[in-house]
């Protein structure tokens, strides 16, 4: 079986996703997709006709990203119209998955030039209505497997863990601190592009979310956002999100501890990774970056859906052949703070290993574009530090986490 190198990687600045705030806000996402497939092209000086595949996540497919993103996106990047593209969807861990599916096409031997990435636009997500639960109101499933609010699942978790707020803000003033450090000595220079108009003016070229004056003594004075929302009836039959998690956890008396400062971002924003097989790669002058070591996906509890990346890390390690011990650094996304903090609990992690510029907490979570980001982050740093491998992680709703190792070449 051949090998899957990681040529480039580069990804839009994260925009905040609120119409008439954001300044990616009224971008179209196939612009987004465009932008960041225009860089690598150019980047790389890439055949685009030779691609054989372009790969994304994009987890709200409905008004303007739904279709086929990832072919709108190389169409409008000005790609070979014989550069196909399909789009997928595992939630949160979408952009994980299409650089996985891209590198093991490659590796079956079927393909040799692929690009894996993901695009969301978080600003539109309440456009187009549907349904309040994960289950799209099917009761049949509803009744096997309650599939609440993710907030109030980092909540339960919390409380069943016995993680206090304190820890949960520690952890997001961390990383507030590191991003804010990595901006400002260009940690992530190597991947961030700009990103321009339709008219040529420039849309947006820095990370637009970021709080860099937060404080855990602010944190602490803030509500918490899920406790009123667990006990809204969300359908003519009083069901709520709380009685959800009872469902499976009667006894459970949750402490609400997850607010807007200890839980992901809502931002826009677009990511991309150029793959290759060894000898397209050799044949054309390309130098890799990164080759992949190991990829797999793992499934938890539907109800508490958020404790898959645990397992999942466990899992690559194992078909990689390696240890905990092996990993120089590792990213697993800041969902909301217990997901990452559970992670180094239970994996007894040095914490200056895990998220070293900062997270979702701090530069904010395009729901199908932050896997494909990561990947991006995590090759950027083992260069930067001179360091090897590389462990990137996330939860995906339905209780699901994709991960992926990579080494540094």
């Amino acid at each position: 079986m051949s090998e899957a190198w990681i040529i480039d990687a580069c990804r839009t600045p994260r925009g905040i996703g609120k119409k008439g705030k954001g300044a990616l806000a009224d971008e179209h996402p196939q612009h987004l997709g465009a932008a960041v497939l225009k860089a690598l092209a150019e980047r790389n000086s890439l055949k685009t006709e030779e691609i054989d595949d372009i790969i994304f996540g994009t987890s709200n497919q409905r008004g303007q990203q739904s279709g086929d993103l990832a072919r709108m996106a190389a169409l409008d990047a000005g790609y070979d119209v014989r550069a196909s593209g399909m789009t997928l969807d595992r939630f949160c861990g979408s952009g994980i998955s299409s650089v996985n599916i891209a590198a093991a096409n490659i590796m079956s031997g079927m393909e040799d030039l692929c690009i894996g990435g993901g695009t969301e636009m978080m600003s539109t997500f309440g456009q187009g209505g549907g349904s309040p639960f994960l289950d799209n109101d099917n009761l049949r499933l509803r009744a096997v497997h309650p599939q609440p609010h993710q907030g109030i699942c980092a909540d339960a978790i919390a409380t069943l863990e016995g993680i206090d707020r304190e820890a949960l803000d520690q952890l997001a003033v961390v990383s507030q601190q590191r991003a804010d450090y990595a901006i400002k000595h260009g940690h992530f220079d190597k991947s961030l592009i700009t990103v321009y108009k339709t008219d040529g003016t420039i849309a947006l070229d820095h990370e637009e979310f970021p709080r860099p004056q937060t404080t855990l003594e602010g944190l602490s004075q803030l509500k918490p956002s899920f406790e009123a929302m667990a006990d809204y009836p969300l359908d003519d039959a009083g069901t709520t999100y709380r009685k959800m998690i009872l469902q499976k956890y009667p006894d459970l008396k949750i402490k609400h501890m997850h607010h807007a400062g200890n839980s992901s971002g809502v931002v826009d924003g677009a990511a991309a990774v150029l793959l290759a097989s060894p000898g397209y790669a050799k044949a054309n002058g390309m130098k890799p970056r990164a080759r992949i070591v190991g990829m797999c996906n793992m499934g938890d509890s539907p109800t508490l859906m958020l404790n898959a990346p645990v397992p999942a890390a466990r899992k690559v390690l194992a078909k990689a052949g390696m240890s905990i011990s092996d990993i120089d650094l590792f990213e697993i996304n800041e969902a909301f703070s217990v997901v990452t903090e559970k992670f180094i609990r239970d994996l007894d992690l040095d914490r200056n290993k895990v998220n070293v510029n900062g997270g979702s907490m701090a530069l904010g979570h395009p729901i199908g574009a932050t896997g494909s980001m990561l990947i991006g982050t995590v090759i950027d740093e083992l260069e930067r530090t001179d360091k090897q491998f590389g462990l990137v992680t996330m939860c995906a709703a339905g209780g699901m986490a994709p991960a992926i190792i990579v080494e540094r070449m």
